[in-house]
């Protein structure tokens, strides 16, 4: 307001002096920041006039301005700028002024008009561009026809440029090529046929001779004309040769991808392009493939035959020459999974060979090739681990100390867990196969590890009942189908290690489905003659009765086994 204040006063001198006679009564200055009466017009209240009436109304509009130096500066909110061309006077130039800049308006009031914009180049003639590209030594020329449209009616205007190297004065096109597909699409090429029938014996056979050009006429493309129908894919057909002009062809092809490497070697076969066949070939092994891209490779290895020396090492990629059984590697991964010594990594490659192993899986082909006997070699291996482990548990009177034993760098704890869960994993996997029933039989029998479950510490004994657990879960779906005298031997030796480690299962379940456990575990014991299941089920009542929630629940089963007992039995007799 202070810079405001000082400007009043010194427009009113400014008016004075305007006004002449230094005698004339002075007049006061009226400031503007009290009243805006007196406020002069801004220029952006001012009526905007055509440039025809600004000029007259400009007191230098009867005389010429002077020319403009050609080092003065241009301002971007001088009516000179390139925004304001073509603008045609719509608006005022003296309304864009940037603040802190000095205007540039003329100081006489005359606007100088603004600059025309220049006129485009006119565009090429068709025949032009035609005259250009040969002109320049152009090798093909590709045109797209569309399906039901002739030939003739289509411009040579979309050029495809691949020169000729070795020839000063360039490549004739003299030759007309013409593609049909299936689908009904059409592609017409100018070429030059010297390069189209030196790089393909098919189309070398196809070109017209010398002769019959001359006796038949003159026609596009200098007289020479081959149609192909039938093209099953018109793209690689195109491309492949397109490739025939190509001075760098391995460039052209990883500029591509492989599935498209792959249909242009298919037709360099058909039409007997051997560059372009070594240079797919080369490119093709040299860089990785999908899964989709292997197939289409072995069904174009099963119908063409390619030379063995520059195809030998895809074939190495499709077809090793030393073939291992399936069966065999299959059986190696799994032996070397129960001997790992990451827990982590041992379940992400128990999850990889499951899905291996899997049924509805990809990878497997023949399920009835994995070796049983291999199979059951790593589950001796595994129990005998397992027993080694329970007598060093054992050899200590301590339980505490029994989580602190170590040999190498694991807590014997730590290996215990490891080999229950290689054992259960194992038995999953004959599960699935079909081979079980030996496993329940292996485990039934296993009196050293019985006998060593009651002196080793619950925090060690309760991995032998998670093992008995997924027997008795296997059994009870009907997964595995044993012999009744296996069945009671199973349950005569793990029925009561199962109650006395239930609460343990309950808190650590580690995976396990406790309710499929207690449900399954029914089940099987219903398979047993009655007398053992009577003997079984009081079992598990008087230890029920004290423990509660810490016993399984088998109140169903025992419901069913009194039915059958009982019930039905004094019905039977009655009648």
């Amino acid at each position: 307001m202070a810079a405001d204040a000082a400007r009043g006063p010194r427009s009113g001198h400014r008016r004075r002096a305007a006004g002449g006679g230094g005698g004339a009564a002075r007049v006061r200055p009226r400031a503007w920041c009290c009243s805006f009466a007196g406020a002069p017009d801004s220029p952006d209240l001012r009526p905007q006039l055509p440039p025809s009436a600004a000029a007259a109304a400009s007191p230098a509009a009867g005389r010429k301005l002077p020319p403009k130096s050609p080092s003065a500066p241009s301002f971007h909110g001088s009516p000179t700028s390139s925004r304001l061309a073509g603008l045609g006077g719509l608006i005022d130039p003296r309304r864009i002024l940037s603040p802190g800049r000095v205007s540039p308006i003329d100081p006489d009031g005359a606007v100088p008009p603004p600059p025309l914009p220049l006129p485009l180049p006119p565009l090429p003639s068709p025949a032009a561009a035609a005259a250009a590209c040969v002109a320049e030594n152009t090798a093909v020329a590709v045109v797209a026809v569309p399906a039901g449209r002739p030939a003739a009616a289509v411009s040579a205007s979309a050029v495809v440029a691949a020169r000729e190297e070795g020839e000063p004065g360039g490549a004739a096109l003299d030759l007309r090529l013409l593609l049909r597909g299936r689908d009904g699409r059409c592609v017409q090429m100018e070429l030059d046929s010297r390069v189209l029938c030196g790089c393909s014996a098919f189309f070398a056979a196809m070109a017209p001779a010398e002769d019959a050009v001359a006796g038949g006429g003159a026609g596009g493309g200098g007289g020479k004309r081959i149609e192909v129908d039938g093209v099953d894919n018109l793209d690689a057909f195109r491309a492949a040769v397109e490739l025939m002009y190509e001075a760098d062809p391995m460039r052209w092809l990883a500029a591509a991808s492989v599935s498209q490497a792959i249909d242009v070697l298919e037709v360099c076969s058909s039409t007997m392009f051997n560059r372009g066949i070594k240079s797919c070939l080369t490119y093709i092994e040299a860089v990785p493939w999908s899964e989709n891209e292997e197939e289409k490779l072995k069904s174009l290895f099963a119908r063409f035959t390619f030379d063995e020396a520059i195809s030998q090492d895809i074939l190495a990629r499709l077809r090793p020459h030393s073939w291992k059984s399936s069966d065999d590697l299959t059986v190696q991964l799994i032996q070397s999974v129960t001997s790992s010594t990451n827990s982590a990594a041992r379940k992400d490659m128990q999850s990889l060979v499951n899905g291996l192993l899997s049924k509805s899986s990809v990878y497997q082909k023949d399920s009835s090739g994995l070796s049983k006997e291999s199979l059951y070699q790593v589950c001796y291996s595994c129990l005998d681990s397992l027993v080694d482990l329970f007598e060093e548990a054992t050899e200590s009177k301590d339980y505490t100390s029994q989580t602190l034993v170590v040999r190498g760098s694991k807590p014997l704890i730590e290996r215990v867990s490891s080999q229950a869960e290689n054992l259960n994993w194992l038995l999953d996997i004959l599960v699935n196969n079909d081979m079980a029933e030996e496993f329940v039989e292996l485990w039934a029998k296993q009196d050293r590890l019985i006998s060593m479950h009651e002196q080793a510490s619950p925090m060690i004994r309760y991995e032998l009942s998670r093992i008995s657990a997924c027997v008795f879960i296997a059994l009870g779906r009907g997964k595995v189908q044993c012999r009744g005298e296996v069945r009671s031997l199973l349950f005569h030796g793990w029925f009561s290690t199962m109650l006395l480690d239930f609460g343990w299962l309950q808190r650590c379940s580690k995976g396990l489905d406790i309710r499929s456990l207690e449900d399954n575990l029914g089940r099987g014991l219903l398979t047993l003659p009655l007398r053992q299941q009577q003997s079984l089920f009081e079992e598990w009542f008087q230890f029920y009765a004290t423990k509660g929630a810490e016993c399984p629940n088998l109140i169903r089963s025992f419901q069913v086994w009194w039915r059958r007992s009982f019930i039905r039995s004094s019905v039977e007799h009655r009648s």
